[in-house]
């Protein structure tokens, strides 16, 4: 049985990091593409981005419930060849519409693979690994992003309309390709997961039961702040409050995305050894002080008591640091997610916590006019709001059982156990 998990997980994996590659090729260049290449203008190409993220929006709540009762695989297979559609249309699409049915479709089949892959790992996985496989696949997937921007970047030109095509198709092969990998995975049976809310006939459907879980609950409020806090405000509120009022270039704002990656990159299994055996509430009220020290440098970077270089790298440093705060929160959110799930509703409860994921990326550019036009006050909002994420995971925490919240203790106690039933009977007593 471990070694057929164990070649399982290296091709879920391996499927992971190639579509991430795809992924990469294109989304930093959807809106040049929509905007410029095909000429449909600014508002064309905001709304690809409203579809791609609507498509999420529409498949996920009804995705958990397939997973679980069809399996991941067959989830996997289909959303792929759904996105893979998707791609190679919106390359070879002129108008509107089109653009737009393409990046629904493309959007439903990226988001619906992003469960179901994690259902894959769940599977494949026991409490004391899932640690260190949710944080290599997160490492895989930003690696596969770099890579994968970095190499597209390099092939794109605006004045060659067929280089955006190219892009798009290696994006759909990437997603075929996850298809034909995950093909050939052998999956072990659907995991029972000690300590996770008793599976309870008379408390109705899935979405109503997981609604009566208190710790799920709090976890899903928290991981959409975090998201919306974090990456939501990536590409929009911060970069638009670093160029308007700490006077980023756009070279720079490339370099602090780039040093977000390498972050991640460089610092996920240093990390992982620092985070694996500790409570993961604190952990995540960690991360939620290492990004509080994030935005005071990034206010610091907009005061402008500095010079432009000091402005720059200030603000370089607070891409970083959430970076840092990413790699921590990998390897605890999602294995946490899994562990909460009652037998068999994994698939439902990282569905919704995918679906949140998406609601806060889709709510970030509501960052946008504050960041611009209020800069000061966008920068204490969120300081407040990340001194926030971590007195709420101090409080998820207290719901949490030991296990859940250490799973590092479930070795300590499997170990203990064979000398403890050596200890004579009179003596145990």
């Amino acid at each position: 049985m471990t070694k057929v998990m164990g070649a399982a997980m290296r091709r879920i994996q391996a499927g992971n990091a190639l579509t991430a590659f795809g992924i990469g090729f294109t989304v930093p260049f959807l809106y040049i593409y929509v905007a410029q290449v095909r000429g449909l203008g600014s508002m064309a190409a905001t709304s690809a981005f409203v579809a791609f993220a609507l498509g999420a929006l529409i498949a996920l709540p009804f995705t958990g419930r397939v997973i679980d009762q069809r399996g991941p695989v067959p989830v996997v297979m289909g959303a792929a060849v759904a996105a893979s559609a998707g791609a190679l249309s919106l390359g070879l699409s002129t108008g509107v519409v089109p653009i737009l049915l393409s990046a629904l479709a493309l959007g439903a089949g990226q988001a619906v693979t992003q469960p179901a892959l994690a259902t894959m790992i769940v599977w494949c996985s026991t409490p004391s690994t899932r640690t260190r496989a949710f944080a290599l696949q997160f490492f895989m997937q930003n690696l596969g992003l770099g890579i994968g921007g970095l190499i597209g970047g390099q092939i794109v030109d605006v004045d060659r309309p067929g280089s955006f095509t190219l892009l798009f198709g290696i994006e759909a092969v990437m997603f075929l390709v996850l298809a034909g990998v995950i093909a050939t995975v052998r999956m072990p049976h659907a995991p029972s997961i000690k300590d996770a809310m008793p599976k309870d006939p008379g408390a109705g459907g899935g979405w109503k039961r997981m609604l009566r879980h208190k710790a799920m609950v709090k976890l899903l409020v928290l991981g959409f702040v975090i998201f919306f806090a974090c990456y939501g405000q990536f590409e929009s509120g911060l970069a638009a409050f670093g160029t308007e009022a700490a006077g980023i270039s756009p070279s720079t704002l490339g370099f602090a995305l780039a040093a977000n990656t390498g972050a991640i990159v460089v610092a996920q299994f240093v990390v992982l050894k620092l985070v694996e055996k500790r409570r993961r509430s604190r952990v995540i009220a960690l991360v939620g002080l290492i990004w509080t020290g994030a935005w005071v440098i990034a206010g610091f970077s907009g005061l402008g008591h500095g010079s432009a270089l000091m402005a720059a790298g200030a603000f370089v440093t607070t891409y970083a640091l959430f970076g840092i705060g990413e790699a921590m929160l990998s390897p605890t959110l999602a294995p946490l997610v899994a562990d909460l799930a009652p037998e068999g509703s994994v698939g439902q409860y990282n569905s919704a916590f995918a679906l949140v994921k998406q609601m806060a990326l889709a709510l970030g550019p509501l960052g946008v006019p504050l960041g611009a036009g209020v800069p000061m006050l966008y920068i204490g909002v969120f300081i407040a709001v990340s001194l926030g994420i971590a007195l709420l995971a101090l409080r998820i925490g207290k719901q949490l059982t030991p296990v859940q919240d250490n799973p590092s203790r479930a070795e300590v106690a499997a170990a203990a156990q064979p000398v403890a039933a050596q200890v004579p009977e009179h003596v145990a007593a």
